[in-house]
């Protein structure tokens, strides 16, 4: 990042951290008896957490807004003051969620927005005129520097105290602040887009994905559509597999107690992991990952150097307790498939196979149609297990692997996991926004704790590598990005239904249904519309459905063994014949084209 740039980024994060102080006044004026909790500025804007005697109405932020703009136009100063402990609780003595942070930030443990803290602990409160707040800052140095004209209050909704159930629901109120009210507009209508483009609505507006409180929250339903492109997905990553020389394998969805101890789940993970469950007397947990599966195979029998590497990858289901307040349709379920895999490997194959990895997720990727990366090499922490030298030919295998593909990368000092060093590549959507989808991760830990080995080329038993793969992360979240990167119009190759056959008249139902079968037979998915509406109405039902193809038929189309061709984007190439149609439509498959 430029200097410039990080530099706007920090004016803007002191615009919005002040917008949220002056919004905190606005709503104690209108609430005196309100409870503040914490208030700080996030990616495009700030939120403010209160606990207030009713539910807030859209009339409430507007008030609360032309309020803030008042309050800006007064020109108060922002001014710091470290204080000590007694005045600190004199100050906020009517302020629960306030006292609470204090006692945290006394013990060292967390700042005044609730996050771990750094440094010795320090009781600092920002002042603007009759307004205190607990906080470290950074503001800007008076409120005038606030533009009125480019603040909005965007939402309110539910927030847990700390994020935890247990604790109070708070009103959270988002808002947006930004230096001109030419950036507002284009942020408010980049929003605009991005709820349009909101998967948890097409996908039910599009019968593709449902939820079911009866069934458990963060459960996906994959309906008849769903499941379709769900379908393809898993073929087409299976067959990339394949081809990449990785073999297929399935393993159980439950897994005894003593596995999960002796992998460390049960240490490092329990939380995360459903109740067990009594089988003849024995524990059981359901399975949060598939990595201690696949070592098991791999110790069925001893293993030679001349075997390996090994690439087994599986589409494998597994269920981590997320709480309900943190689910947000397919990007943050409970039970998700991930795309899979793990290799083992002599410490002379790890460069390739490092490289080759990476090729490979980038072909996947772009494969679905994303061009634009950030890749991120996370390094050894403090705290680790395995040989430094270790450590250090991964890092190496990782940084080589990314410099040889010419990505640009960001260095995470410190960031890998205990067990091994990592990397992480995001993709860009066509808004613009970040993804986590692919991880490539070394493990020391998990072949220690199963006493891994093979027999090297000198008769010795050596321990071998394994790294840990995911490519899209998991298929749920994965489609969820789709779903709102294609705002539910997936290229052809994809689409549920690719093409839908129109009967103008009750006449041509026949005609349109031998297409039909033409068209399966070629291998595309397609519908007829044998319904009794006009022809118009089943035009605008299959864009709405954003099927790619409309294909019409009347009578000149049947008499000349031809369909009507209307693109989804509107072009109309007219008519042609069928398998003149059949050889577009199978090319715009071939080449994963949008149209």
């Amino acid at each position: 990042m430029s200097k410039k740039k990080e530099q706007e980024n920090g004016r803007l994060e002191r615009i919005r951290h002040s917008a949220a102080h002056v919004m905190a006044q606005a709503v104690l004026e209108k609430f005196p008896g309100a409870k503040l909790a914490i208030g700080p500025a996030i990616e495009n804007g700030f939120y403010y957490d209160f606990d207030l005697p009713r539910p807030l109405t859209p009339e409430d932020l507007e008030e609360i807004e032309a309020r803030m703009r008042e309050i800006i136009a007064e020109g108060y100063d922002f001014v710091q003051e470290e204080i000590d402990e007694e005045e600190a609780r004199r100050l906020f003595a009517d302020q629960p969620y306030k006292l609470e942070l204090i006692d945290e930030i006394l013990s060292g443990g967390m700042d005044e927005h609730g996050r771990p803290a750094e440094g010795k602990p320090v009781l600092s409160i920002y002042r603007h005129g009759p307004f205190v707040d607990l906080c470290r800052g950074p503001h800007v140095s008076n409120t005038k520097e606030i533009n009125p004209k480019a603040i909005k209050l965007l939402s309110v909704a539910g927030a847990y105290w700390r994020g935890d159930e247990h604790r109070p629901m708070l009103q959270r109120i988002y808002g947006t602040a930004w230096e001109t009210p030419k950036q507002l507009r284009q942020y408010l209508a980049w929003r605009e887009e991005v709820e349009k483009r909101d998967h948890r609505r097409l996908i039910k507006e599009l019968d593709l994905i449902s939820f079911h409180e009866e069934g458990g929250p963060g459960l996906a339903y994959w309906h008849p559509k769903g499941g379709r492109i769900r379908q393809v997905i898993e073929d087409f990553w299976r067959e990339q597999h394949r081809k990449g020389g990785y073999e297929i394998v399935f393993t159980p969805h439950i897994g005894r107690a003593q596995l999960w101890e002796r992998s460390g789940h049960l240490d490092f993970y329990r939380e995360s992991m459903y109740a067990p469950m009594d089988v003849e007397g024995v524990e059981y947990f359901i399975k949060p990952m598939n990595c201690p599966f696949h070592i098991l195979m791999y110790k069925t029998r001893r293993r030679s150097y001349r075997e390996l590497p090994l690439r087994w990858a599986e589409l494998g289901t597994v269920y981590r307790y997320e709480r309900s307040g943190v689910l947000h349709g397919l990007l943050r379920v409970r039970g998700f498939t991930q795309d899979d895999a793990h290799i083992f490997c002599t410490p002379e194959q790890i460069e390739d196979e490092v490289l080759e990895v990476l090729r490979f997720s980038l072909e996947m990727l772009r494969a679905f149609g994303f061009e634009e990366f950030q890749v991120y090499l996370a390094t050894m922490p403090e705290k680790h297990v395995g040989e430094p030298e270790r450590w250090e030919q991964a890092q190496n295998s990782l940084r080589k692997a990314i410099e040889a593909e010419g990505l640009p990368y960001e260095v995470d000092e410190g960031g890998g996991a205990f067990y091994g060093p990592k990397i992480d590549i995001k993709i860009k959507d066509a808004l613009g926004r970040l993804w986590q989808c692919t991880t490539i991760q070394f493990d020391f830990n998990l072949p220690e704790r199963f006493d891994m080995t093979y027999v090297g080329e000198d008769g010795k038993e050596h321990r071998p590598y394994m790294v840990h793969r995911a490519l899209l992360g998991s298929l749920e979240r994965f489609f969820g990005i789709l779903v709102e990167h294609y705002a539910g119009a997936f290229p052809v190759w994809l689409a549920p239904v690719q093409a839908v056959l129109i009967p103008i008249a009750d006449r041509h139902v026949d005609y349109a249904y031998s297409v039909a079968n033409r068209l399966r037979e070629a291998g595309l998915r397609v519908e007829v519309n044998d319904s009794s509406d006009r022809m118009q109405a089943k035009i605008r039902d299959a864009q709405m459905e954003k099927i790619p193809y409309m294909l019409i038929v009347g009578d000149r189309e049947m008499e000349a063994g031809q369909v009507n061709l209307r693109r989804r984007d509107g072009e109309v190439p007219g008519a042609m014949a069928v398998e003149t149609f059949i050889d577009l439509a199978l090319e715009a498959v071939r080449e994963h084209r949008p149209l």
